[in-house]
């Protein structure tokens, strides 16, 4: 009798169930009747195929044996399953034990707990990220969850200094759309700041009109770093009634939604920019740096409105544009925009206002409402990446936002303006240096230098000596 598949038996009992007597099938494909009617009792239960012997899986080795395999297979480091076969042959021969062949030793060691080995091999930490399960919060809204966290990109740029110096990405990410609400890109290691004014470009609408991620979450998800955890981020949240909640310290997965996107950028954006370091080669780029932080801070936003938020997300099945918009829902706010601004922008150094506006960053600013503050001191606030308009607070109030009439149509960002002026006064030094060394080669001006007469007589060294001085001084009226 041919060996028949699990799907020419079923066949064969559907046959006698639409009338088909057992007799006849038995002669024409060659199968007892015992043997058919055994496979429509198994169909009934569910499974054709034969029953696993109950000894499959277990050894008739020695017990003690079996326990000296598993507990050399738990040791640091983890032995060859060579080595236990031959420290297990040496034992059982000790006790007068017949020895264990090669492949039930392997079948041993491969039988034992997974979650156990793990232990054994890479301590609680291994354990945890492999078996322990894991709660992961799962959202029904938009702007229900957001995750905010920091990445060392693996890309080289140009400092202000023209240095190669690697940047560091704060994204913030809704975790229902999967969407980008802000980031912040800087050279210095992150801080209190930088997650501020990414929660800052989160909350507010964006000047890309295509960017339609914005209002306030329910709920703000970040690690232990001393930035999320500082008195300014708990200030904002609390004012602005979301719940500031971090992950467990050592514990990554909870964020590995942000982290697929870190992926994101790092094999689907870096690799096309000047300066990118692949993975392995030590933090060298593969070629030249050129860009500049504004120049990388545009790229990235390029990638993220254009191309990331904008396309189908694998997980959602769905855009994450498309998936934050609903018809139902509707961004919540903050009660006073202002306030938002006070807690979140970088704060300068106090300024008077003159009759012309305010002068900060080598800029005049203008607002209508400041000709009643003329004399008085107020504080700037201001968003490094866009000069072109900056917030005006008294006495800790929010008084305008006044602008550069000369940049009311463009955005300047600090960075840009901090390396203009360096380059302005690099260029200036250098002229300097020229021509204090051109000053230094020209010959000695002797316009008005008295000439010196000789007499033949005298030498040149009797001339140079000068006449010696009386020690009392005497007045034509002594």
């Amino acid at each position: 009798m041919a060996h028949l598949s699990n799907r020419q038996k079923a066949e064969l009992v559907r046959q006698h169930q639409d009338g088909v007597p057992w007799t006849r099938l038995a002669e024409h494909s060659g199968v007892a009747v015992r043997t058919l009617q055994r496979w429509a009792a198994r169909m009934e239960m569910g499974q054709l195929s034969r029953a696993p012997r109950r000894d499959k899986g277990s050894t008739r080795l020695d017990a003690e044996l079996v326990k000296a395999v598993e507990a050399l297979a738990v040791r640091r480091p983890a032995p060859t399953i060579a080595y236990i076969h031959r420290r297990v042959g040496d034992i059982a021969r000790g006790r007068g034990l017949s020895a264990p062949g090669y492949t039930t030793v392997r079948d041993i060691v491969h039988g034992l707990d997974p979650g156990l080995r793990a232990l054994a091999d890479g301590g609680d930490a291994a354990y945890r990220d492999k078996f322990e399960l894991v709660y992961r919060r799962t959202t029904a809204a938009p702007n229900e969850q957001w995750q905010m966290d920091h990445t060392l990109l693996d890309v080289m740029i140009l400092d202000d200094r023209q240095q190669p110096v690697r940047p560091w990405l704060t994204i913030v990410l809704d975790d229902y759309s999967r969407a980008i609400a802000g980031y912040a890109v800087s050279v210095a290691t992150p801080t209190a700041e930088h997650s501020a004014l990414a929660f800052h470009q989160a909350i507010a609408r964006k000047r890309n009109p295509k960017w339609v991620v914005s209002g306030l979450p329910d709920i703000l998800y970040s690690d232990h770093g001393s930035d999320f955890t500082s008195t300014r981020i708990e200030h904002v949240c609390l004012d602005v009634h979301v719940r500031l909640i971090h992950s467990r310290i050592g514990v990554p997965q909870g964020r590995g939604k942000i982290e697929r996107f870190y992926r994101t950028i790092t094999t689907e954006l870096l690799p096309h920019l000047p300066g990118f370091i692949p993975h392995g080669t030590g933090g060298s780029p593969i070629n030249e740096p050129a860009l500049t932080l504004h120049q990388l801070d545009d790229v990235l936003e390029g990638f993220i409105v254009d191309e990331y938020n904008e396309r189908i997300h694998s997980s959602t099945g769905a855009a994450p544009h498309e998936r934050w918009r609903s018809d139902t829902f509707i961004p919540r706010t903050p009660d006073r925009p202002e306030d938002i601004d006070l807690l979140l922008l970088t704060a300068a150094t106090t300024r008077r206002v003159q009759r012309d506006g305010i002068r900060f960053a080598s800029t005049r600013y203008i607002s209508p409402v400041l000709a009643a503050y003329v004399g008085e001191d107020v504080t700037v606030r201001y968003d490094p990446r866009d000069l072109g308009e900056v917030r005006i607070f008294h006495d800790n109030a929010f008084l305008c936002c006044a602008i550069a009439p000369e940049r009311s149509s463009e955005t300047v960002s600090f960075a840009d303006l901090q390396t203009a002026r360096n380059a302005r006064r690099r260029a200036l030094k250098k002229q300097l240096r020229e021509l204090t060394t051109h000053a230094g080669s020209l010959p000695e001006d002797t316009r008005h230098h008295p000439e010196i007469t000789t007499t033949p007589d005298s030498t040149p060294d009797q001339l140079a000596t000068p006449p010696a001085r009386h020690g009392l001084r005497t007045y034509a009226s002594d």
